[in-house]
């Protein structure tokens, strides 16, 4: 999807988005490659929801193991779940690979058909009234345009912890998002880091853009973030990358490795972050946005460096509300 330019949101959306949140019409479109032992899980968990969607649309991107096997025998039972395969690229690509076969999948339907669209991965546990949770949020907020719960992953010792994602955001394991707001926005940039830069994307759009931890909205996420593709180094890099493109200033990506070298594998990580940040740097990499989006982005972070990045979300949304007559 082409980008539009990004300005300092004068917009309304309360009247808009107040007459259509009664619907709970939502498409999951699920990006995924060789994924045989996690997938059943995240099936099990699907066919079991409270309010299931209108269309689950598995996208294969190339798998060599039984991962369409598994979809194909899904759909057998359950006529909302459909297949859908991509030419096999020959190596798992995340970041700006799994938008691209979820862009690919986006253009299999009419999103004008649906209420609320889900990018979901395919290594997750949900609770059973996960999306409904979500609607009921989102009905009770029409600002509210990109939301999640937060993912918790296993531990050597069989606990499940926090993954200790960020607030001002929906997480990029479920990105469930209002149509309106998802088409307001361009949709997701085929880049790492796709899933930081939604996120101020909605709030210059005058949406908010949250996750919370609440029991019903908890997701188990059997692969720790940043791990798929090689090894957690190699991803802790490819973060820093992205990080570099989305625009993030040099003390604030300082402040993220410092926080990520706290998380397993300690140390290590954080400093893969600050790593592929400078390199990229370095190289001069290709950068997102124009100079209004830079100026906003700059804003957040540096009010996140000083009032913390929950207060800092508060403050962007309460100013959204006072825009929006609310």
């Amino acid at each position: 999807m082409s980008m539009s330019s990004t300005q300092e949101p004068i917009m309304t959306h309360t009247e808009s988005v107040t007459s259509t949140q009664v619907g709970r019409r939502y498409v999951v479109i699920t990006p995924c490659r060789n994924e045989e032992d996690y997938l059943p899980i995240t099936i099990e968990t699907m066919v079991k929801q409270t309010v299931l969607p209108e269309l689950w649309l598995i996208v294969d991107d190339g798998s060599t193991d039984s991962t369409p096997q598994i979809v194909e025998e899904a759909a057998k039972k359950h006529p909302w779940i459909k297949l859908y395969r991509r030419k096999d690229r020959g190596e798992r690509a995340v970041g700006g690979g799994v938008v691209q076969a979820f862009n690919e999948g986006l253009e299999q339907i009419n999103l004008d058909e649906y209420d609320f669209v889900c990018k979901l991965d395919a290594d997750l546990g949900l609770t059973e009234n996960y999306f409904e949770s979500l609607m009921k949020e989102m009905e009770s907020d029409p600002l509210l345009g990109n939301f999640s719960g937060k993912t918790y992953i296993p531990t050597s010792s069989g606990k499940w912890v926090s993954e200790r994602m960020g607030d001002e955001n929906a997480i990029g394991a479920s990105k469930f998002y209002r149509t309106e707001c998802f088409k307001d926005i361009n949709g997701f940039v085929a880049q790492a880091c796709w899933d930081g830069i939604d996120g101020h994307m909605c709030r210059m759009r005058g949406w908010k853009a949250m996750s919370l931890d609440r029991p019903e909205l908890r997701m188990q996420h059997y692969r720790p973030q940043g791990s798929s593709q090689q090894n957690v180094w190699v991803g802790r890099k490819r973060w820093g990358r992205g990080k570099y493109f989305m625009g993030s200033s040099l003390p604030y990506v300082i402040a993220v490795s410092c926080y990520r070298m706290l998380e397993r594998p300690f140390i290590k990580g954080g400093v893969g972050i600050l790593v592929g940040y400078l390199q990229a740097w370095k190289g001069e990499h290709e950068r997102f946005g124009d100079r209004a989006y830079l100026k906003h982005l700059h804003r957040y972070e540096m009010s996140s460096l000083l009032l913390g990045k929950r207060r800092t979300m508060d403050r962007f949304h309460k100013r959204l509300e006072e825009r929006n007559g609310r």
